[in-house]
């Protein structure tokens, strides 16, 4: 049913719209469901001030679709309702590696299949819906974690969640490992309201960051975050936060580890979610010798490769350097020597500046005689310095 306003025809819903709609979505596997207006974030000014900082570090697509995203007027003028959907995947493996071998974390998320592909099916799923509901004619459009909307504020308008210190989004009911999607409708829809922030006087996250990377309570210095160092950084990691980085060799979790509201979840995790085999916790020294093809084969359909295999390697080695372990040498050797990408060769330098042992120095020197890279031979230096002055 449509009503005429002016020249525009405004689809005018059936009442009770947006509840059937919050009660269909668990039936698609979301744990949250609410609505917002699609209206200018009320924190656009902070994150214009977080960009003048440069704390975006090297993203630099978030400068360029920041007016998009402090106005989605410009970037859907059709749009007038956003449903803002969660869809949790915490699955019950801690971080107490009761394991064999030399391992790395990967982040929960990156655990199973790639969420981009999973979310945008049950968005997909969402809108067939509401179009049987309302009318075919219904113009909808879905976004996951890769356009030019700020997530967390649609998702804290929608009443899903607040804003936390450690700026993700969190919800009393299922705490903060949860994907968040959206989607934009041409409809207006009766819209859900914020609830209150109840971080309060905790602080648990902000200390618990091994890189001291938030400059404050909600302001996150990306630069210095282990999930922008192993994901969105494409160059060398800076030497001075190499030891800060420990075993993560992809995203972090640490300060959602940390929540209290992270500690009583019951909610149960997508099927999808849960750890394909050697994504929990794998064994590092296999990792450091895959090919390209290999890389690309083993993490088919995962999060993983967006950070290619150079970059991923990249943190192996940062992460074996942490470790410390003599038995790693053997494999470091073989990556300084051999590996096609300097950025690997690089930091496989440094992961033996840092163990340190007899074999670790002689591989390096054996290295530094071939090496025609200028960037990997002063990291080969750097690391027969370190040795040097032990």
């Amino acid at each position: 049913m449509h009503a005429v306003h002016g020249d525009a025809k405004l689809k005018i819903p059936r009442a009770g719209l947006a509840e059937r709609i919050k009660a269909h979505g668990p039936l698609l596997g979301f744990a949250l469901v609410g609505v917002s207006p699609v209206v200018s974030p009320a924190h656009s000014d902070a994150l214009a001030s977080w960009l003048r900082h440069g704390y975006q570090g090297e993203m630099g697509y978030l400068v360029r679709t920041a007016k998009e995203r402090m106005d989605p007027g410009q970037f859907l003028p059709w749009a007038k309702s956003v449903i803002s959907v969660g869809l949790y995947y915490d699955t019950p493996h801690d971080r107490l590696l009761d394991l064999q071998g030399i391992r790395g974390w990967i982040s929960r998320y990156a655990w199973g299949s790639d969420y981009h592909d999973v979310m945008r099916a049950r968005l997909a799923g969402l809108l067939n819906y509401i179009r049987q509901e309302a009318g075919s004619d219904v113009r909808g459009k879905a976004f996951v974690d890769s356009a030019r909307v700020m997530e967390r504020g649609a998702g804290a308008r929608a009443g899903i969640g607040w804003c936390g210190k450690n700026t993700t989004l969190l919800s009393e009911k299922i705490g903060s490992f949860f994907f968040l999607g959206e989607l934009f409708l041409d409809l207006e829809l009766e819209w859900d309201q914020p609830i209150r922030n109840r971080c309060d006087g905790c602080r648990l996250c902000l200390d618990a960051c091994p890189t001291d990377a938030f400059v404050g309570p909600y302001v996150l210095d990306a630069r210095r975050c282990i999930s922008y160092l192993t994901i969105e950084l494409k160059e060398a990691i800076p030497p001075d936060l190499r030891p800060l980085v420990g075993n993560h060799i992809f995203g972090c979790d640490i300060c959602q580890d940390v929540c209290p509201y992270n500690a009583t979840v019951s909610f149960k995790a997508e099927r999808a979610f849960h750890p394909r085999e050697g994504m929990y916790a794998p064994e590092l020294i296999p990792v450091l010798s895959l090919t390209e093809k290999q890389f690309s084969d083993r993490f088919a359909q995962s999060p993983i490769l967006r950070a290619k295999r150079e970059g991923f390697l990249r943190n192996v080695c940062v992460a074996l350097g942490n470790l410390g372990r003599p038995e790693a040498v053997p494999a470091l050797i073989v990556a300084l020597a051999t590996d096609p990408n300097p950025l690997v060769r690089g930091h496989a330098a440094w992961a033996l500046g840092r163990i340190r042992t007899p074999d670790a120095q002689m591989g390096l020197r054996n290295a530094l005689v071939g090496e025609t890279d200028h960037t990997v031979r002063g990291e080969i230096g750097s690391a027969l310095e370190a040795i040097s002055e032990r």
